[in-house]
């Protein structure tokens, strides 16, 4: 663990993308938010306005048809949408996830077979790792895929995949070589329309509900022997590697729903009088609205910093990485739960955001690594 950590800076365009995407989201996705939620539908107004506007993949390079921003221009993007609806935050933040194998280890053929209809917006791409029975141990994985000719076959399931069903891609990771336990797995490219491939139920969520959330099948699932990405045995440490670009976006997914809550309640203690006075007047709830605020900074430049290492490729990236996520999930659940707290009884209420951006936080402390993992990836890092 390096203690020369590099900041980062923004430029005159990252701040225009903020001022457009905000622009955006409080015009095209907030009016929706509510009833998104309400009726467990997917964000398809949200879906439409960010293809658009060509803020769905901007991470995409140019030479795929995408936009080229860097990790910055893309935890932008994310945190801005995420302020006002945290289901339709993780149309962009998925395509990153689902993509960056692709673009840290595929050849180039691969590449241009997939990532420019991910960065014309006329794809998605979810990612695949996680199973029923190997979560955190994801290398105890059980999908399996086996060379066949000039095919590969894969057989299994995978659980808990975002963005299920909308996505017309599928980085998987199955087991090619079980002896070998993590450097016998390899990553793929599944198609919706695969032959043996199969999107499961959606699961009834606390929260983030405007996001489907499904198991995927294999059965016999035939696809061609190139849509292997890299060699055979590399997947898992391209996961690994992957997960470095990617807990930063969700660290600032979390980030950008606190800055909502916190918004929400800043306004509601200036209107909302007892004994005569705002709220906002007793020092008590000054000094709330002080912690939550000082905490969301702190937690958002955690993020960026983290963000701007990755892209890097620094030395201390995967302890940053886990930090950001870790923290600012964290703070993201407290700032939530605290902003339910100062609207009271009518934070309780399906009446006020605060409530659905209070169990949209959860999650954030749970995928992608649970925060318990990411104290183990940081310790390891710091005791190596």
């Amino acid at each position: 663990m390096s203690t020369d950590t590099k900041l980062y800076s923004t430029t005159n365009e990252h701040e225009e993308l903020r001022q457009a995407v905000r622009r955006l989201a409080d015009e095209k996705i907030a009016p929706y938010a509510a009833e998104v939620d309400e009726n467990e539908r997917y964000p398809q107004e949200a879906h439409d306005a960010l293809v658009k506007a060509g803020f769905s993949a901007v991470h995409i390079d140019e030479k795929y048809d995408g936009a080229g921003g860097d990790a910055i221009a893309a935890c932008i993007v994310i945190e801005e949408v995420a302020r006002v609806c945290a289901s339709s935050s993780l149309l962009p933040a998925v395509n990153k996830l689902g993509s960056m194998p692709i673009i840290l280890s595929a050849s180039e053929e691969l590449k241009q077979k997939v990532l420019p209809s991910i960065g014309r917006g006329e794809s998605s791409i979810s990612y695949g790792l996680s199973e029923r029975e190997a979560g955190s141990d994801a290398a105890a994985m059980r999908t399996k895929a086996v060379k066949d000719g000039d095919t590969w076959v894969l057989n299994g399931t995978k659980a808990w995949i975002t963005q299920s069903g909308i996505s017309d891609w599928y980085t998987v990771m199955a087991v090619t070589d079980p002896e070998k336990r993590a450097n016998g797995i390899s990553a793929f490219v599944v198609h919706r329309d695969d032959p043996g491939f199969e999107v499961g139920n959606k699961e009834r969520k606390m929260g983030i509900k405007g996001s489907p959330t499904c198991e995927l099948h294999f059965t016999n699932c035939v696809i061609p022997e190139d849509r292997i990405i890299g060699e055979p045995g590399t997947g898992f440490k391209t996961a690994l590697r992957t997960l470095d670009h990617t807990r930063p976006t969700i660290g600032i997914q979390a980030v950008g729903i606190a800055q909502g809550a916190l918004e929400a309640a800043i306004a509601y203690v200036k209107e909302r009088k007892q004994f005569r006075k705002a709220i906002a007047d007793f020092q008590g709830v000054q000094f709330m609205i002080a912690d939550m605020g000082m905490k969301v900074e702190t937690a958002r430049q955690m993020c960026y910093v983290s963000a701007a290492a990755s892209e890097r490729g620094d030395a201390n990236a995967g302890f940053l990485a886990s930090a950001a996520k870790c923290y600012a999930s964290d703070i993201a659940m407290e700032v939530t739960t605290d902003a339910v707290q100062l609207f009271g009884g009518a934070g309780y209420t399906r009446d006020f955001p605060v409530e659905r951006m209070m169990r949209d936080a959860k999650i954030t402390q749970i995928y992608e690594g649970t925060n318990q993992i990411q104290r183990v990836v940081m310790a390891r890092a710091l005791l190596k």
